[in-house]
Parts: C-alpha cells; sequence; structure tokens
C-alpha cells in the first residue's frame, strides 16, 4: 500500500451523531480533522430517528436517576456523562442555534419537529471548525502494531488514511439500509477485541393478529401492557404504543421487546393491552352507558368514538361477537361488559421480534472492559477511542441513545486532540 502524504491529528470513521460531534469537537479544538463515511451523505440514520423528528436527548438532568436505565452497565458511565451529560447536550445545541422542546416522559425533540434540523446544526459544526468530510468512501479495517493504530485502509484504494489518534464510530447492526453492517466489529475482532454477540434490540413486535392491520398508523398514549407466559405476569409497563400493520411498536413495546424475545424461546407469550389503566371497569361501565344514552337510535359500531378511537372500535365489537348494526338501545348488559373487559384486557399473541432492519438499536458490541470510560480510548492501542453504538450497552427508548452518542463522542473528541 503507498501512503497518503497527510497525516491527521484525527480521523473519524462514521459519520453518525457520535461521529459527527466527535469530530466537529476534535476540530474545535485546532485538531486537523477527517471524517470519513461510506454513505453518500451524513447523518442518514439520525434522520429516521424519533419517526423522523429525532427525539434528540431525555430531559433527566440528575445523572443517578439518568443513568439507571442502562441498568448494570450504569457503573462505566459516571465519568463521561459527568464531563458531558444533558445539561451540557442542551446547552450545546441550544449554544449552536437549535431549538427543543419538551414533551411526555421528558422526551427532548427539535422546536421544528424535524430530524434535518438536528443533522443541520451538525453538519454547520463540521464546516465551521473545517472538518474534511469524505463521503462515499468506505473503511476497510486498520494497521496496527502493538499498541497503536498505524494506518485505516480504504475499500478499492492502495492508500491509507494515516493519522494521530482514531475514533470509531461505524455503529451497531440495526438498520442496516442506513450503513450500520458491523464492520467495526470484525475490524476489531481482527485486532483481539472481545466483541459481545449483536442482536436487535429496541425492535417492534410481530403479532399473529390479523386485525392489527386495519389499525395501522393508530397510537395510543398511557396504555398498560403487560407480559404473560403460562398464564404468569413476567412484565408490564406504562407508555405508548403505535400499531403497525404487522403488530406493534412505540416506545413501550420497544423498551418491552427484549424481555418478550427473550420468553418466546421458552414458550407462547400472550400480551394483554389495558387501554383505560387509570379507571377500573365500573367506571368506564358508567362512562359508556353515558356516552351510549346519547346515541340510542344509532348503530353499535359508529357509538364507541369518544371512549375509544373510532378505528378501535370495529376491532373491539368484532372480538366481542356484537353485530356491529345493532342499535344502540338493544345492547345487553352481557354485551357492555364484553366491550369493557376488552377494553381493559385486548388480548393479543406473540409471534416473534422484527429483525436487525427494523431495530432501532443492537444490542451487544464491544466488551466494555476494553474500554478507559474516562476518556473513551481503548486500553489495547493508546490512539484508538470507540465511542455510540460499537459499545455493548443496552438502554431504553426515549432519547438515551443518541445521548449516549453526544456524550461519548463529545469526550472522544476532546481528548483525542491531546
Amino acid at each position: 500500500m503507498t501512503k497518503n502524504s497527510t497525516i491527521y491529528d484525527v480521523a473519524v470513521i462514521g459519520g453518525g451523531p457520535a461521529g459527527m460531534i466527535a469530530a466537529g469537537r476534535a476540530a474545535e479544538q485546532g485538531a486537523q480533522v477527517v471524517l470519513i463515511e461510506k454513505n453518500k451523505t451524513l447523518g442518514k440514520k439520525l434522520l429516521i430517528t424519533g419517526g423522523g423528528r429525532c427525539n434528540l436527548t431525555n430531559n433527566e438532568t440528575n445523572l443517578r436517576i439518568f443513568l439507571a436505565k442502562f441498568n448494570n452497565k450504569q457503573k462505566f458511565l459516571f465519568s463521561p456523562f459527568s464531563q458531558f451529560g444533558v445539561k451540557e447536550t442542551l446547552d450545546w445545541f441550544h449554544h449552536h442555534g437549535l431549538a427543543t422542546k419538551l414533551e411526555a416522559e421528558g422526551r427532548v425533540f427539535p422546536a421544528s419537529n424535524k430530524a434535518q434540523s438536528v443533522l443541520e446544526t451538525l453538519i454547520n459544526y463540521l464546516h465551521k471548525n473545517k472538518v474534511k468530510i469524505l463521503t462515499d468512501v468506505t473503511a476497510d479495517g486498520f494497521i496496527s502494531d502493538d499498541k497503536k493504530i498505524t494506518g485505516l485502509k480504504i475499500k478499492n484504494s492502495k492508500d491509507l488514511i494515516k493519522a494521530k489518534s482514531y475514533i470509531l464510530a461505524t455503529g451497531g447492526k440495526s438498520r442496516p439500509d442506513t450503513g450500520s453492517t458491523g464492520e467495526g466489529f470484525l475490524w476489531l475482532k481482527n485486532l483481539g477485541y472481545k466483541i459481545n454477540e449483536s442482536n436487535a434490540a429496541l425492535t417492534p413486535i410481530k403479532t399473529e393478529e390479523i386485525w392489527v392491520k386495519n389499525l395501522a398508523g393508530i397510537s395510543l398514549s398511557d396504555v398498560k401492557l403487560k407480559i404473560f407466559q403460562n398464564h404468569k405476569k413476567q412484565a408490564e409497563g406504562l407508555g405508548k404504543i403505535l400499531f403497525t400493520h404487522f403488530g406493534l411498536s412505540g416506545p413501550l413495546v420497544l423498551n418491552l421487546s427484549q424481555k418478550i424475545g427473550a420468553l418466546l424461546k421458552y414458550g407462547s407469550v400472550e400480551i394483554n393491552l389495558d387501554l383505560k389503566p387509570g379507571l377500573d371497569e365500573m367506571t368506564i361501565d358508567k362512562d359508556l352507558q353515558k356516552l351510549l344514552s346519547t346515541r340510542l337510535n344509532k348503530k353499535l359500531n359508529s357509538s364507541l368514538s369518544g371512549l375509544v378511537p373510532s378505528a378501535l372500535s370495529p376491532v373491539l365489537i368484532s372480538l366481542a361477537k356484537i353485530d356491529p348494526n345493532k342499535a344502540v338501545n338493544s345492547l345487553t348488559r352481557g354485551e357492555r361488559l364484553k366491550l369493557i373487559s376488552l377494553i381493559k384486557k385486548l388480548p393479543l399473541k406473540a409471534a416473534g421480534l422484527m429483525g436487525l432492519d427494523k431495530a432501532i438499536i443492537t444490542s451487544g458490541g464491544v466488551d466494555l472492559k476494553e474500554i478507559d470510560f474516562k476518556t473513551m480510548c481503548s486500553r489495547r492501542h493508546t490512539n484508538l477511542f470507540l465511542i455510540g453504538d460499537v459499545l455493548d450497552i443496552d438502554r431504553p427508548s426515549g432519547g438515551y441513545s443518541l445521548q449516549l452518542c453526544w456524550t461519548t463522542g463529545y469526550v472522544a473528541g476532546t481528548v483525542s486532540k491531546k
């Protein structure tokens, strides 16, 4: 291989959120930085996060409460999050001109409701600090000696990219259509790193019921979801769900998906949805009777809206085995109670999880003992930094994944110049 004549201070591999903030931060401190991205544009996955709205963090500024969401991995994260946590992230985005807004469960979104606004903020940061951006360029592994990375190979090229420090931000294996195909794990394995198996983590659920297709696109807030196996409750949660053409998605479902996936290995998994968790059956019955009393001469199929979304009415009526053309005034008490029971316990059966192509993140990745979290530097190679989704850190939906990218990327970018 021939050598590229330029030796950069920092080479960042991966133009996602972690890579962009790391590259910009290193350059801000005076480093000569090159950012390598195999897609034709930066931030391809960033643009689809949060349904295209980009849930960029969670507004929980108490560090211990925030890191508790990372379960047994939280002990590794106190140092980087003490350096650049939620408050610092929000201050950073606001300083760089991005207005934000706060939504349910502490989720923070750009005020524009567009992920594009977040991407533009990052790209402006890169340009302002004169980062050299190489898009449509595919990295192909590292050259190393025992203690340092000495070069980055480029696919279909004899040239090496040379730098004093390297930051790996190639992501995991989720949504491979955006470029996250896990090649960074292979490079690290070849260098002797321990890589824990990567599987889909936050992923939608497939259900056996056909009727969910009729509700595709309908979202419900403050729903309680309970998981059962062999008639024993295994887990539950409260939050937002989204019906899809194949089953269920939404933050609540994504956060319970790993549990469901684990249970499916041992047998069938039943799901119950409580559509009105704040009300008992007696209260719902009173509300339903009051609603129906204003629609006595109407057909039942058009009379439940106001209590449940109109699209859900025919599903509940069908599952209760009631004639949808039945007049409201001829509805029996038993039929009414069937509807109420379904509102409190709408049953579904899990058929499996969607694959890596639909997962928000993957579990697994670089074993955390390989990394010094004060700097995000590898313990094997003194000039290699590992950030973002390459790390073996599970986390819930709700802004935690992107915050992990901002934190680890900023810390690595700060230290890599030194």
